[in-house]
């Protein structure tokens, strides 16, 4: 992993009520100024030089089925049109539904996550040496994050960054 942004703290506040409104209540159009200032985030300068794509994180096809959309391929639509990069919806995939992180120890979100992701082959191989941007809506251990990046990773992208709406803060994070 190179570097990672979020916009604001997901600890309950607005910022968590936002990704809660996104994810949960239908209120779509909340991506588009999520996205915004996600696209607003200061970056090294060789990440914004080598980012190649947006890759969104993958629900599984039970979750998009309940949720009808998938929040993180969403705000990678959105975030694209400020970058203007692509957005690779086909290269990541989910091999098997998961428990939802929210109310597991960070111990138990490594376990839930660990080999549930894998780098799909593409005509070209698209990875081969990319820097990959990956996109969620919010980072809270970093589980589900790193597990995609190993994915890609083990698929031939040359280093990952992350991006994310909000994030959870970790043990001896300083306010």
């Amino acid at each position: 992993m190179r570097a990672a942004r979020s916009v604001c703290w997901a600890t309950g506040g607005v910022g968590l009520g936002i990704v809660h409104a996104l994810k949960y209540q239908g209120w779509h159009r909340a991506a588009c100024e999520m996205a915004l200032r996600m696209s607003r985030l200061d970056w090294p300068v060789d990440v914004v030089e080598e980012r190649a794509a947006l890759v969104p994180v993958p629900l599984s096809a039970k979750r998009e089925r309940q949720r009808g959309f998938n929040q993180s391929e969403r705000l990678s639509r959105e975030l694209a049109n400020h970058w203007h990069i692509p957005v690779w919806t086909d290269v990541l995939a989910r091999t098997r539904h998961t428990e939802t992180q929210t109310r597991l120890t960070p111990g138990d979100r490594l376990r839930n996550v660990s080999g549930a992701f894998l780098a799909r082959p593409t005509p070209q191989n698209a990875l081969r040496g990319r820097h990959i941007i990956l996109v969620d809506d919010v980072v809270t251990t970093a589980a589900t994050l790193n597990a995609c990046a190993a994915a890609l990773c083990d698929g031939g992208a040359r280093i990952v960054s992350f991006v994310t709406f909000g994030r959870a803060p970790a043990l001896g994070d300083r306010w």
